[in-house]
């Protein structure tokens, strides 16, 4: 049986010569691992950079279509926010690992995703994002806890904080794994 709806695209995998592994959110199933054939054009494989909007057309292997509904365009261009989208899709894809519908959650990402491509001066972006994101899994950040309390303006206030946020999630995260991009993310806004 087919089904369409809107999903996040957090990774894609190659899996053999023909095919990837697709790792997405979805509005209506949560979090889904498709088969992905044919992505040889140059064209198709870009629908799947992480943090894409696509409407996926599949069954319960893979897809048989997508439509680009959303690529946060200056995250191609722009190497903070591209640095800013890969640190944000490996945290989901580490953190959001259940089947099951949850659209305000879906929402939360998509219009994170649209405020990180709007974003003037994204250098704290993915704190507030973490900060976010841990209130909507349940275990929001006391006001009165030292996280909250400074906004970073500096380098090493930001890789503090951020060293911190992570910490917070290893706490509270089963699945928690330091993101492989933090340090690269500490090195882009150096």
């Amino acid at each position: 049986m087919l089904n369409t709806t809107d999903a996040i695209v957090l990774s894609l995998q190659p899996h053999s010569d023909k095919a990837h592994v697709l790792h997405a959110y979805t509005r209506a199933g949560g979090r889904v691992n498709y088969m992905v054939y044919g992505l040889g054009r140059k064209n198709t494989a870009g629908k799947y950079s992480p943090l894409s909007i696509v409407q996926l057309t599949a069954d319960e292997r893979s897809i048989r279509t997508a439509q680009l509904s959303f690529v946060p365009m200056t995250t191609v261009t722009d190497p903070y926010k591209r640095t800013i989208a890969l640190f944000i899709s490996e945290v989901l894809y580490h953190v959001l690992r259940h089947p099951m519908p949850d659209e305000p959650m879906f929402d939360f990402i998509a219009q994170a995703i649209q405020a990180l491509d709007e974003a003037e001066e994204p250098q704290n972006f993915h704190i507030d994002f973490l900060i976010g994101l841990a209130a909507k899994l349940g275990f929001a950040i006391p006001e009165d806890d030292a996280l909250m309390a400074v906004v970073p303006h500096t380098r090493t206030e930001r890789q503090k904080k951020l060293r911190d946020l992570c910490a917070y999630f290893e706490e509270h995260v089963e699945t928690w794994q330091d993101p492989k991009s933090l340090n690269i993310l500490t090195e882009v806004f150096d």
